[in-house]
Protein backbone atom coordinates (compact mmCIF):
# COMPACT_ATOMS: atom_id res chain seq x y z
CA UNK A 1 0.00 0.00 0.00
CA UNK A 2 1.44 3.17 -1.06
CA UNK A 3 1.92 6.44 1.61
CA UNK A 4 -0.64 8.54 -0.06
CA UNK A 5 -3.41 5.38 -0.30
CA UNK A 6 -2.63 5.14 3.54
CA UNK A 7 -3.27 8.75 4.50
CA UNK A 8 -6.29 8.64 2.71
CA UNK A 9 -7.79 5.13 4.30
CA UNK A 10 -6.64 6.60 7.75
CA UNK A 11 -8.59 9.74 7.68
CA UNK A 12 -11.75 7.43 6.31
CA UNK A 13 -11.32 5.17 9.07
CA UNK A 14 -11.38 8.45 11.37
CA UNK A 15 -14.64 10.04 10.13
CA UNK A 16 -15.95 6.22 10.63
CA UNK A 17 -15.46 5.95 13.80
CA UNK A 18 -16.70 9.52 14.71
CA UNK A 19 -19.93 9.33 13.03
CA UNK A 20 -20.15 5.81 14.64
CA UNK A 21 -19.55 7.31 17.87
CA UNK A 22 -22.36 9.85 17.33
CA UNK A 23 -24.76 7.28 16.08
CA UNK A 24 -23.82 5.64 19.61
CA UNK A 25 -25.59 8.36 21.27
CA UNK A 26 -28.93 7.69 20.28
CA UNK A 27 -29.66 4.08 18.87
CA UNK A 28 -30.32 2.31 22.11
CA UNK A 29 -32.87 5.14 23.29
CA UNK A 30 -34.71 5.86 19.65
CA UNK A 31 -38.03 3.50 21.01
CA UNK A 32 -38.19 5.44 24.34
CA UNK A 33 -37.53 8.88 23.23
CA UNK A 34 -40.36 8.29 20.43
CA UNK A 35 -42.67 6.44 22.93
CA UNK A 36 -42.30 7.82 26.21
CA UNK A 37 -40.00 11.02 26.20
CA UNK A 38 -41.87 12.92 22.93
CA UNK A 39 -45.51 10.87 24.49
CA UNK A 40 -46.37 9.42 20.99
CA UNK A 41 -46.91 5.70 22.07
CA UNK A 42 -45.12 2.67 21.48
CA UNK A 43 -46.99 2.17 17.88
CA UNK A 44 -45.51 5.11 16.51
CA UNK A 45 -42.20 4.37 17.52
CA UNK A 46 -42.75 1.01 16.40
CA UNK A 47 -43.48 3.07 12.75
CA UNK A 48 -40.49 5.61 13.28
CA UNK A 49 -38.27 2.61 13.60
CA UNK A 50 -39.88 0.96 9.92
CA UNK A 51 -39.69 4.19 8.13
CA UNK A 52 -36.38 4.24 8.82
CA UNK A 53 -36.05 0.59 7.55
CA UNK A 54 -37.98 1.30 4.56
CA UNK A 55 -36.10 4.54 3.34
CA UNK A 56 -32.99 2.58 2.97
CA UNK A 57 -34.28 -0.16 0.84
CA UNK A 58 -35.73 2.44 -0.84
CA UNK A 59 -32.66 4.51 -1.90
CA UNK A 60 -29.76 1.51 -2.08
CA UNK A 61 -31.00 -0.08 -5.51
CA UNK A 62 -30.07 3.34 -7.22
CA UNK A 63 -26.92 4.05 -4.64
CA UNK A 64 -24.70 1.80 -6.32
CA UNK A 65 -24.98 3.69 -9.73
CA UNK A 66 -24.60 6.77 -8.50
CA UNK A 67 -21.30 5.25 -6.80
CA UNK A 68 -20.15 3.94 -9.78
CA UNK A 69 -20.60 7.56 -12.09
CA UNK A 70 -20.27 9.98 -9.72
CA UNK A 71 -17.28 8.29 -7.29
CA UNK A 72 -17.76 7.33 -3.56
CA UNK A 73 -17.15 10.89 -2.12
CA UNK A 74 -20.24 13.04 -3.84
CA UNK A 75 -22.37 10.17 -2.80
CA UNK A 76 -20.87 10.05 0.87
CA UNK A 77 -21.23 13.65 1.56
CA UNK A 78 -24.61 13.76 0.58
CA UNK A 79 -25.69 10.91 2.47
CA UNK A 80 -23.41 12.25 5.80
CA UNK A 81 -25.41 15.63 5.43
CA UNK A 82 -28.58 13.95 5.06
CA UNK A 83 -28.48 11.62 8.21
CA UNK A 84 -27.61 15.03 9.87
CA UNK A 85 -30.46 17.01 9.13
CA UNK A 86 -32.69 13.78 9.94
CA UNK A 87 -31.08 13.37 12.91
CA UNK A 88 -31.50 16.81 13.66
CA UNK A 89 -34.85 16.68 12.80
CA UNK A 90 -35.34 13.65 15.41
CA UNK A 91 -34.02 15.50 18.40
CA UNK A 92 -36.65 18.46 17.44
CA UNK A 93 -39.85 16.14 16.73
CA UNK A 94 -42.45 16.80 18.59
CA UNK A 95 -45.39 15.25 16.42
CA UNK A 96 -45.72 11.50 15.06
CA UNK A 97 -45.35 13.20 11.37
CA UNK A 98 -42.24 15.03 11.94
CA UNK A 99 -40.81 12.05 13.84
CA UNK A 100 -41.77 9.59 10.87
CA UNK A 101 -40.28 12.44 8.39
CA UNK A 102 -36.84 12.91 9.77
CA UNK A 103 -36.94 8.88 10.62
CA UNK A 104 -36.91 8.81 6.39
CA UNK A 105 -34.21 11.13 6.09
CA UNK A 106 -31.99 9.95 8.14
CA UNK A 107 -32.56 6.31 7.44
CA UNK A 108 -31.87 7.27 3.67
CA UNK A 109 -28.68 9.11 4.58
CA UNK A 110 -27.10 6.23 6.47
CA UNK A 111 -27.97 3.94 3.86
CA UNK A 112 -26.35 6.02 1.09
CA UNK A 113 -23.44 6.19 3.30
CA UNK A 114 -22.52 2.39 3.80
CA UNK A 115 -22.04 1.72 0.59
CA UNK A 116 -19.54 4.58 -0.13
CA UNK A 117 -17.90 3.98 2.29
CA UNK A 118 -17.42 0.47 1.82
CA UNK A 119 -16.49 1.51 -2.28
CA UNK A 120 -13.76 4.38 -0.38
CA UNK A 121 -12.15 1.41 1.40
CA UNK A 122 -11.82 -0.81 -1.63
CA UNK A 123 -10.19 2.40 -3.19
CA UNK A 124 -7.94 2.95 -0.97
CA UNK A 125 -6.40 -0.94 -0.22
CA UNK A 126 -4.84 -3.53 -2.29
CA UNK A 127 -6.41 -7.22 -1.80
CA UNK A 128 -3.84 -8.25 0.48
CA UNK A 129 -4.70 -5.53 2.92
CA UNK A 130 -8.21 -5.51 2.35
CA UNK A 131 -9.36 -7.87 5.26
CA UNK A 132 -7.62 -5.80 8.00
CA UNK A 133 -9.25 -2.18 6.55
CA UNK A 134 -12.55 -4.07 6.71
CA UNK A 135 -11.85 -5.32 10.21
CA UNK A 136 -10.65 -2.19 11.33
CA UNK A 137 -13.69 -0.55 10.06
CA UNK A 138 -15.70 -3.30 12.26
CA UNK A 139 -13.71 -2.81 15.19
CA UNK A 140 -14.33 1.42 15.42
CA UNK A 141 -17.88 0.98 14.36
CA UNK A 142 -18.55 -1.40 17.33
CA UNK A 143 -16.04 0.66 19.89
CA UNK A 144 -17.64 3.92 18.54
CA UNK A 145 -21.14 2.43 19.11
CA UNK A 146 -20.24 1.33 22.27
CA UNK A 147 -18.55 4.87 23.91
CA UNK A 148 -21.25 6.62 22.31
CA UNK A 149 -23.70 4.47 24.12
CA UNK A 150 -22.02 4.87 27.28
CA UNK A 151 -21.52 8.17 27.24
CA UNK A 152 -25.39 8.97 26.14
CA UNK A 153 -26.88 7.00 28.92
CA UNK A 154 -25.24 8.80 31.39
CA UNK A 155 -26.90 12.23 29.86
CA UNK A 156 -30.43 11.12 29.28
CA UNK A 157 -33.25 11.85 31.54
CA UNK A 158 -36.61 10.55 30.42
CA UNK A 159 -38.64 13.84 32.09
CA UNK A 160 -36.51 16.01 30.74
CA UNK A 161 -36.63 16.04 26.19
CA UNK A 162 -33.93 18.31 26.22
CA UNK A 163 -31.40 15.57 26.86
CA UNK A 164 -32.48 13.81 24.48
CA UNK A 165 -32.19 16.68 21.64
CA UNK A 166 -28.29 17.42 22.81
CA UNK A 167 -28.02 13.62 22.15
CA UNK A 168 -29.18 13.75 18.31
CA UNK A 169 -27.87 17.52 17.76
CA UNK A 170 -23.93 15.35 18.86
CA UNK A 171 -25.45 12.84 16.35
CA UNK A 172 -25.88 15.34 13.94
CA UNK A 173 -22.57 17.05 14.31
CA UNK A 174 -20.62 13.88 13.82
CA UNK A 175 -22.31 13.18 10.75
CA UNK A 176 -21.54 16.64 9.52
CA UNK A 177 -17.43 15.36 11.06
CA UNK A 178 -17.63 12.66 9.22
CA UNK A 179 -18.34 14.55 5.40
CA UNK A 180 -15.88 17.50 6.53
CA UNK A 181 -12.91 14.65 7.31
CA UNK A 182 -13.81 12.49 3.87
CA UNK A 183 -13.78 16.16 1.64
CA UNK A 184 -10.62 16.40 2.92
CA UNK A 185 -9.53 12.93 1.40
CA UNK A 186 -7.17 13.06 -1.23
CA UNK A 187 -7.96 9.70 -3.24
CA UNK A 188 -4.80 8.05 -4.35
CA UNK A 189 -4.16 8.32 -8.31
CA UNK A 190 -4.23 4.78 -9.01
CA UNK A 191 -8.18 4.80 -7.77
CA UNK A 192 -9.13 7.74 -10.50
CA UNK A 193 -11.17 6.64 -13.89
CA UNK A 194 -8.96 6.69 -16.70
CA UNK A 195 -11.88 7.74 -19.12
CA UNK A 196 -14.99 6.41 -19.86
CA UNK A 197 -16.07 3.00 -19.45
CA UNK A 198 -16.39 0.26 -22.28
CA UNK A 199 -20.10 -0.40 -23.31
CA UNK A 200 -20.37 -3.81 -21.10
CA UNK A 201 -19.25 -2.30 -18.37
CA UNK A 202 -21.11 0.43 -17.81
CA UNK A 203 -22.97 1.21 -14.32
CA UNK A 204 -26.03 0.98 -16.34
CA UNK A 205 -26.21 -2.50 -16.78
CA UNK A 206 -24.99 -2.69 -13.60
CA UNK A 207 -27.35 -5.38 -12.49
CA UNK A 208 -27.43 -7.29 -15.19
CA UNK A 209 -23.95 -7.64 -14.94
CA UNK A 210 -24.38 -8.66 -11.38
CA UNK A 211 -27.24 -11.10 -11.72
CA UNK A 212 -25.30 -12.70 -13.92
CA UNK A 213 -22.80 -13.36 -11.52
CA UNK A 214 -23.16 -16.61 -10.45
CA UNK A 215 -20.65 -15.69 -7.25
CA UNK A 216 -21.85 -13.03 -6.11
CA UNK A 217 -25.41 -14.16 -6.45
CA UNK A 218 -24.41 -17.01 -4.13
CA UNK A 219 -22.83 -14.53 -1.83
CA UNK A 220 -25.69 -12.81 -2.03
CA UNK A 221 -27.97 -15.35 -0.50
CA UNK A 222 -25.37 -16.54 1.86
CA UNK A 223 -24.89 -13.18 3.33
CA UNK A 224 -29.50 -13.12 3.92
CA UNK A 225 -28.75 -16.37 5.64
CA UNK A 226 -26.21 -14.87 7.94
CA UNK A 227 -28.06 -11.49 8.48
CA UNK A 228 -31.10 -13.21 9.16
CA UNK A 229 -29.45 -15.49 11.82
CA UNK A 230 -27.91 -13.44 13.56
CA UNK A 231 -28.78 -8.86 13.52
CA UNK A 232 -32.02 -9.48 13.20
CA UNK A 233 -32.56 -11.71 15.69
CA UNK A 234 -30.80 -9.69 18.28
CA UNK A 235 -33.53 -6.98 18.94
CA UNK A 236 -36.59 -9.07 18.43
CA UNK A 237 -36.68 -13.18 18.91
CA UNK A 238 -33.70 -13.48 21.29
CA UNK A 239 -33.99 -10.92 23.63
CA UNK A 240 -37.47 -12.02 23.74
CA UNK A 241 -36.21 -15.90 24.34
CA UNK A 242 -33.95 -14.47 27.23
CA UNK A 243 -36.20 -12.76 29.18
CA UNK A 244 -39.36 -15.00 28.51
CA UNK A 245 -37.63 -18.52 28.67
CA UNK A 246 -34.25 -17.76 30.12
CA UNK A 247 -36.20 -15.51 32.34
CA UNK A 248 -33.28 -12.96 32.79
CA UNK A 249 -33.68 -9.37 33.78
CA UNK A 250 -33.52 -6.50 31.25
CA UNK A 251 -30.34 -5.68 32.86
CA UNK A 252 -28.83 -8.93 32.49
CA UNK A 253 -29.56 -9.03 28.98
CA UNK A 254 -27.34 -5.62 28.82
CA UNK A 255 -24.93 -7.67 30.08
CA UNK A 256 -25.08 -10.06 27.64
CA UNK A 257 -24.96 -7.27 24.95
CA UNK A 258 -22.14 -5.92 26.28
CA UNK A 259 -20.52 -9.22 26.09
CA UNK A 260 -20.71 -9.51 22.41
CA UNK A 261 -19.45 -6.21 21.70
CA UNK A 262 -16.54 -6.93 24.07
CA UNK A 263 -15.75 -9.94 22.33
CA UNK A 264 -15.75 -8.08 19.11
CA UNK A 265 -13.20 -5.50 20.81
CA UNK A 266 -10.72 -8.25 21.83
CA UNK A 267 -11.17 -10.55 19.45
CA UNK A 268 -10.82 -8.77 16.22
CA UNK A 269 -7.21 -8.08 15.86
CA UNK A 270 -6.42 -11.39 17.81
CA UNK A 271 -7.78 -13.59 15.20
CA UNK A 272 -7.43 -11.51 12.14
CA UNK A 273 -3.79 -13.07 10.98
CA UNK A 274 -4.87 -16.04 10.95
CA UNK A 275 -8.18 -15.45 9.34
CA UNK A 276 -6.93 -13.27 6.93
CA UNK A 277 -4.46 -16.22 5.83
CA UNK A 278 -7.37 -18.84 6.09
CA UNK A 279 -10.13 -19.35 2.56
CA UNK A 280 -12.65 -16.62 3.31
CA UNK A 281 -15.67 -19.62 2.38
CA UNK A 282 -14.31 -22.14 5.19
CA UNK A 283 -14.17 -18.86 7.63
CA UNK A 284 -17.61 -18.29 6.65
CA UNK A 285 -18.79 -21.88 7.39
CA UNK A 286 -16.89 -21.80 10.68
CA UNK A 287 -18.41 -18.75 11.61
CA UNK A 288 -21.75 -20.88 10.90
CA UNK A 289 -20.94 -24.35 12.76
CA UNK A 290 -20.10 -21.79 15.90
CA UNK A 291 -23.19 -19.96 15.84
CA UNK A 292 -25.24 -23.41 15.95
CA UNK A 293 -23.36 -23.74 18.66
CA UNK A 294 -24.47 -20.37 19.79
CA UNK A 295 -28.29 -21.41 19.31
CA UNK A 296 -28.02 -24.38 20.95
CA UNK A 297 -26.44 -22.74 23.97
CA UNK A 298 -29.76 -20.48 24.16
CA UNK A 299 -32.05 -23.44 24.13
CA UNK A 300 -30.35 -25.35 26.64
CA UNK A 301 -30.31 -21.98 28.67
CA UNK A 302 -34.06 -21.83 28.47
CA UNK A 303 -34.09 -25.97 29.04
CA UNK A 304 -32.15 -25.04 33.15
CA UNK A 305 -33.90 -21.53 33.67
CA UNK A 306 -34.69 -22.81 36.89
CA UNK A 307 -30.76 -23.41 37.51
CA UNK A 308 -30.61 -18.80 36.98
CA UNK A 309 -26.62 -18.63 37.48
CA UNK A 310 -25.76 -21.88 34.76
CA UNK A 311 -28.66 -20.37 32.16
CA UNK A 312 -27.34 -16.81 32.58
CA UNK A 313 -23.83 -17.98 32.09
CA UNK A 314 -25.09 -19.65 29.08
CA UNK A 315 -27.43 -16.93 27.54
CA UNK A 316 -24.27 -14.67 28.06
CA UNK A 317 -22.05 -17.09 26.14
CA UNK A 318 -24.48 -17.01 23.54
CA UNK A 319 -23.54 -13.04 23.22
CA UNK A 320 -20.11 -13.57 23.14
CA UNK A 321 -20.22 -16.27 20.60
CA UNK A 322 -21.99 -14.72 17.93
CA UNK A 323 -19.11 -11.52 18.87
CA UNK A 324 -16.52 -14.17 18.06
CA UNK A 325 -18.12 -15.14 14.82
CA UNK A 326 -18.63 -11.43 13.63
CA UNK A 327 -14.88 -10.44 14.23
CA UNK A 328 -14.27 -13.37 12.05
CA UNK A 329 -16.77 -11.99 9.56
CA UNK A 330 -15.59 -8.73 9.58
CA UNK A 331 -12.58 -9.08 7.24
CA UNK A 332 -13.86 -12.00 5.12
CA UNK A 333 -17.43 -10.78 3.73
CA UNK A 334 -17.33 -7.11 2.59
CA UNK A 335 -13.31 -7.72 0.71
CA UNK A 336 -14.96 -10.62 -0.84
CA UNK A 337 -17.68 -8.38 -2.40
CA UNK A 338 -15.06 -6.38 -3.43
CA UNK A 339 -12.47 -8.62 -5.17
CA UNK A 340 -15.61 -10.53 -6.80
CA UNK A 341 -16.66 -6.81 -8.17
CA UNK A 342 -15.57 -5.64 -11.87
CA UNK A 343 -13.47 -2.33 -11.56
CA UNK A 344 -16.29 -0.32 -12.50
CA UNK A 345 -19.29 -1.84 -10.91
CA UNK A 346 -17.50 -1.67 -6.93
CA UNK A 347 -20.41 0.54 -6.01
CA UNK A 348 -23.22 -1.55 -7.59
CA UNK A 349 -21.84 -4.39 -5.89
CA UNK A 350 -21.58 -2.81 -2.14
CA UNK A 351 -25.18 -1.12 -2.55
CA UNK A 352 -26.58 -4.65 -3.79
CA UNK A 353 -25.28 -6.87 -1.01
CA UNK A 354 -25.94 -3.72 1.93
CA UNK A 355 -29.34 -4.03 0.08
CA UNK A 356 -29.48 -7.85 0.99
CA UNK A 357 -28.50 -6.98 4.47
CA UNK A 358 -31.58 -4.23 4.84
CA UNK A 359 -33.60 -7.00 3.76
CA UNK A 360 -32.84 -9.90 5.97
CA UNK A 361 -32.69 -7.00 9.01
CA UNK A 362 -36.15 -6.48 8.41
CA UNK A 363 -37.24 -9.65 7.79
CA UNK A 364 -35.36 -11.03 10.89
CA UNK A 365 -37.06 -9.18 13.55
CA UNK A 366 -40.64 -9.71 11.97
CA UNK A 367 -40.24 -13.50 11.61
CA UNK A 368 -38.51 -13.71 15.30
CA UNK A 369 -41.18 -11.59 16.63
CA UNK A 370 -44.30 -13.53 15.27
CA UNK A 371 -42.72 -16.83 17.09
CA UNK A 372 -42.11 -15.34 20.37
CA UNK A 373 -45.42 -13.67 20.17
CA UNK A 374 -46.97 -16.97 19.40
CA UNK A 375 -45.35 -18.72 22.14
CA UNK A 376 -43.28 -21.05 19.29
CA UNK A 377 -39.69 -20.89 21.05
CA UNK A 378 -38.71 -24.64 20.08
CA UNK A 379 -39.37 -24.06 16.76
CA UNK A 380 -37.34 -20.58 16.92
CA UNK A 381 -34.51 -22.24 18.22
CA UNK A 382 -34.78 -24.96 15.90
CA UNK A 383 -34.96 -22.82 12.69
CA UNK A 384 -32.14 -20.79 13.94
CA UNK A 385 -30.00 -24.08 13.99
CA UNK A 386 -30.79 -24.86 10.81
CA UNK A 387 -29.94 -21.56 9.45
CA UNK A 388 -26.75 -21.23 10.88
CA UNK A 389 -26.00 -25.11 9.42
CA UNK A 390 -27.06 -23.82 6.11
CA UNK A 391 -24.55 -21.00 6.68
CA UNK A 392 -21.70 -23.42 6.48
CA UNK A 393 -23.58 -25.52 3.45
CA UNK A 394 -23.76 -22.48 1.56
CA UNK A 395 -20.63 -20.84 2.10
CA UNK A 396 -18.75 -24.20 0.81
CA UNK A 397 -20.49 -24.29 -2.17
CA UNK A 398 -20.25 -20.51 -2.88
CA UNK A 399 -15.82 -21.91 -2.03
CA UNK A 400 -16.08 -23.77 -5.58
CA UNK A 401 -16.90 -20.83 -7.58
CA UNK A 402 -13.86 -18.49 -6.28
CA UNK A 403 -10.05 -18.40 -8.04
CA UNK A 404 -7.35 -18.42 -5.39
CA UNK A 405 -7.00 -14.66 -5.51
CA UNK A 406 -10.84 -14.42 -4.34
CA UNK A 407 -11.34 -17.33 -1.63
CA UNK A 408 -7.69 -16.50 -0.06
CA UNK A 409 -5.84 -13.24 -1.24
CA UNK A 410 -3.14 -13.19 1.52
CA UNK A 411 -2.98 -16.87 1.44
CA UNK A 412 0.35 -19.31 -0.26
CA UNK A 413 0.41 -19.66 -4.18
CA UNK A 414 -0.23 -23.32 -3.75
CA UNK A 415 -3.84 -23.13 -2.80
CA UNK A 416 -5.54 -24.90 -5.38
CA UNK A 417 -8.89 -23.52 -7.17
CA UNK A 418 -11.85 -26.19 -6.61
CA UNK A 419 -13.87 -25.84 -9.49
CA UNK A 420 -14.18 -23.28 -12.31
CA UNK A 421 -11.57 -20.32 -12.00
CA UNK A 422 -13.09 -16.93 -12.27
CA UNK A 423 -10.94 -13.65 -12.98
CA UNK A 424 -9.87 -12.20 -9.84
CA UNK A 425 -11.73 -8.81 -11.54
CA UNK A 426 -10.63 -6.37 -8.90
CA UNK A 427 -7.08 -7.99 -7.97
CA UNK A 428 -5.82 -5.42 -10.10
CA UNK A 429 -6.47 -2.23 -8.75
Amino acid sequence: MTTEMGTALRRIQLGNALSAFGNGFTVPFLFVYVAQVRGLGAGTAGVVLSAFAVAALAVLPFTGRAIDRSGPLPVLLAGSVAAAFGAMGLGLATSAVAAVAASVVMGAGIAIMQPALATLIVWCSTPKTRSRAFATQFFLNNLGLGIGGLIGGLMVDTSRPGSFTVLFTVEATMFLVLAAVVASVRLPRATLRPGPAPTAEKPANGWRTLLADKAMVRLCVLGAVLFFACYGQFESGLAAFATQVTRISPSTLGIALAANTAMIVAAQFLILRTVERRRRSRVIAAVGALWAVAWLGAGASGLVHSAHAVATALLISTYAIFGLGEAMLSPTVAPLVADLAPPRLVGQYNSAFALVKQLALAVGPAVGGLLAGAGLYGAYITMLVACSLGITWLSLRLGRLLAPAQDCPAGRSSIVARGPARVPAAAGR
